[in-house]
């Protein structure tokens, strides 16, 4: 047998051009490197072994209309262990992914001790970092570092959601601080929705060594004989037009390969009840709330929390999970008569759901105790609301019941359109009643394939119901759920201002037809800012439109400029949901007004835009962050464009003024840009000077232009 060589020929080819990477294993085992480097793998043998030298057995490769793939089955020298390694290139986007598939015949169980998805060894250079970092109400801030000697560990241990705190996406910069439309950059996501560890290596001179997988703390897999353990898929891409170019071929990725449910559709304008009405339902509060979206011109009305429960009501967040009946305290008539109301209004109807969880106050709890996490003979760990418990999703009688959940409501009420599905509890209880005592260790993992398995299951029997993942915010915007969702809930921070910073890091990763941007109220609830409603729709509209406040509570200026923005946005909603992204400005630069190097004297804005494949048409979004007098505004470089072509300018979504011969509010004036026709290469080389004054006496000033080849 042959000592195998893993050379990354394949990524090197797709993945790597331009930049050089030394020939090193593509699997590090523990037992067949020095000890210089960190492994991969590093498992018990039955015996107590430790050591683990693969040989290559066999190659073959798959060539079909969407990828490539080498497959490569390899054997330890003395144990019957076995690792089959893919490295898959897909066709129409420069992204690959590498995995691993684990499996034994050794006498007793092996111990899986780290099982890690990919590694890449990198050159020396002048190397940087960059990771989001982020908590509920504050996600996706990016966080920039150079890279130095040492291991460098990003990791999350929540055991449900995976991006509160740290994600599991990165991007290195291999020719010093990251620029965003130039440099070469790497990117790489882990596609699972569990515990991570993500590693930076350099503990040598000879360069650095780039690992990614489950985090292997408190998950130790007890892996019995015969029985394949198929690690998440790792997924990398390299660009040399800097982050942008990583973000663009994500998003690429996302639409066109599968790993967003339906990706390539676009996505409904709606309202969500939640800050409108919290748990305060009744049947009439929905009907006027419907008829609001409707008026609007949105398409579809999402009831929040607080419209199930039997026994137990739900009134607040300590009771009734898990007892999925409708309140008929609260709807007389049931879900028929809202779904037939929808109907009548010609938009469509979605619930709220939070299967995965229950508490101590439900008629679930007291008939299947044993069906949530919990430590044997240990006080139970109670989350919101004081009695909140995560199910045990490695049951299958667990799944069967959160299947069922889906089910149900679908086989009653066919004309759901749309579940937001949320997920609003850590894993606190490290126990599972269902996985035998010496598979403890195996939970962390095992509860996310189990909800995998649950899922597959539901797309398989409802391919087209649209739903939405939400994780108190955007706690699962990850990889390893997006093939079983349509979108995600970005954040439970609706303030406009800081959703300009959560949103522009979440784009680092994923696409805009995934990231759900409502427009909220003002002044805001967590932040009591104060935001005219053009900028809290501007915002909003870069993304999945949506509203989440109680319309009554709305002025008539408020309603005159959510219906001009609704109609704009329906006819912009393609190229923003499917276009190509390019970040112009960012709003986290040393003028941000969440730093403390704040200068008045050039306002600080942020903008972005997105082209379309053909490069004829665009829009371009434009936000003022600061508002002095007499401060110098600043000229904004376009990015993507023909610089052959020319461009006509058309405002969007332009401020209402009251017109006082009508006595009624109505579209105002566009800006002096409207109208007016540039170059491509004009408008990326010496930009634009947009309007963004405080006209009108109000901060927040923004603008949306739509470009057009005539």
């Amino acid at each position: 047998m042959r000592r195998t060589r893993l050379f990354f020929f394949a990524l090197c080819a797709c993945l790597l051009v331009g930049t050089q990477v030394r020939a090193i294993e593509m699997l590090p085992t523990f037992g067949d490197i020095d000890h210089i480097h960190l492994p991969a793998l590093l498992v018990q043998h039955a015996d107590g072994d430790q050591s683990l030298q693969l040989r290559a057995q066999d190659t073959t490769y798959i060539d079909n209309a969407q990828y490539q793939e080498m497959v490569i089955a390899t054997k330890d020298m003395v144990q019957p262990f076995y690792v089959t390694i893919h490295v898959r290139q897909w066709k129409s986007v420069p992204i690959t992914e590498t995995w691993y598939e684990i499996s034994h015949s050794e006498k007793k169980p092996v111990r899986l001790q780290r099982f890690d998805s990919g590694y890449l060894p990198l050159d020396n250079g002048d190397l940087y970092l960059v990771h989001l970092h982020g908590n509920w109400a504050a996600e996706g801030v990016p966080t920039v570092e150079r890279l130095t000697r040492g291991v460098k560990t990003i990791r999350n241990s929540d055991g449900a959601r995976n991006a509160h705190l740290d994600a599991p996406e990165v991007m290195i910069s291999l020719d010093g601080v990251p620029q965003e439309n130039s440099g070469r950059v790497l990117g790489a996501a882990l596609c699972w929705s569990g515990n991570f560890e993500i590693r930076v290596a350099a503990t040598d001179e000879k360069g650095f060594h780039f690992y990614a997988g489950i985090d292997p703390m408190a998950s130790e897999y007890i892996l019995s004989p015969k029985q394949v353990f198929t690690t998440p898929h790792l997924a990398y891409t390299y660009s040399d037009e800097g982050m942008g170019g990583v973000s663009r071929a994500f998003h690429r990725w996302a639409r066109t390969c599968g790993m967003l449910h339906n990706g390539n559709a676009t996505r409904n304008i709606l309202l969500n009840s939640w800050e409108g009405i919290y748990f305060d339902i009744t049947e009439e509060r929905i009907l006027a709330m419907m008829n609001d979206i409707a008026a609007f011109g949105g398409e579809l009305f999402v009831m929040d929390d607080g419209w199930f429960g039997g026994k137990y009501q739900r009134n607040s967040d300590d009771a009734a999970l898990g007892d999925w009946v409708v309140d008929t305290r609260k709807l007389p008539n049931g879900l028929k008569a809202l779904t037939d109301a929808a109907k009548d209004r010609h938009i469509k109807f979605g619930i709220w759901i939070e299967p995965e969880a229950t508490n101590t106050l439900s008629e679930l709890y007291e008939q299947h105790p044993e069906w949530v996490l919990q430590e044997r003979g240990r006080e139970l760990k109670l989350g919101r609301g004081g009695t909140q418990l995560v199910l045990d999703m490695t049951n299958p009688k667990v799944q069967d019941f959160v299947f069922s959940i889906v089910d149900n409501l679908l086989t009653k009420h066919p004309e759901i359109a749309y579940i937001k599905w949320d997920a609003n509890a850590s894993i606190q209880n490290y126990g599972s009643p269902y996985l035998p005592r010496d598979k403890q260790s195996n939970l962390y993992v095992d509860y996310h394939l189990g909800l995998i398995k649950t899922l597959e299951r539901i797309r398989a029997k409802y391919p087209n119901v649209v739903i939405q993942n939400c994780a108190s915010g955007g706690g699962r915007a990850n990889y390893g759920l997006m093939p079983y969702f349509d979108e995600f809930w970005v954040s439970d921070n609706n303030d406009a201002l800081q959703r300009v910073y959560i949103q522009w890091g979440t784009s680092y990763f994923f696409p805009s037809n995934a990231m759900a941007q409502h427009i909220g109220g003002s002044p805001y609830l967590m932040t009591g800012r104060t935001t005219p409603i053009k900028f809290r729709c501007d915002v909003a509209m870069s993304g999945r439109l949506g509203m989440e406040l109680q319309p009554a509570h709305m002025t008539d200026e408020e309603r005159a400029q959510c219906t001009v923005a609704f109609a704009d946005y329906k006819a912009l909603r393609e190229l923003i949901q499917l276009g190509n992204l390019y970040r112009l400005v960012s709003p986290f630069s040393e003028a941000s007004p969440f730093s403390n190097q704040q200068s008045p004297a050039v306002q600080q804005v942020a903008s972005l835009m997105y082209v379309n494949d053909a490069k004829d048409h665009a829009v371009l979004f434009a936000y003022g962050l600061t508002s002095f007098m007499k401060q110098a505004s600043r000229r904004i470089r376009l990015a993507g464009l023909d610089p052959n072509r020319t461009y006509t300018l058309h405002e969007k979504n332009i401020r209402v003024a009251y017109h006082h011969d009508r006595n009624a509010w109505g579209e105002g004036e566009p800006c002096e840009l409207d109208g007016k026709s540039f170059t491509g290469e004009y408008l990326m080389s010496v930009g634009l000077d947009i309007p963004l004054s405080t006209e009108y006496n109000i901060d927040y000033p923004s603008r949306i232009f739509e470009l057009i080849v005539p």
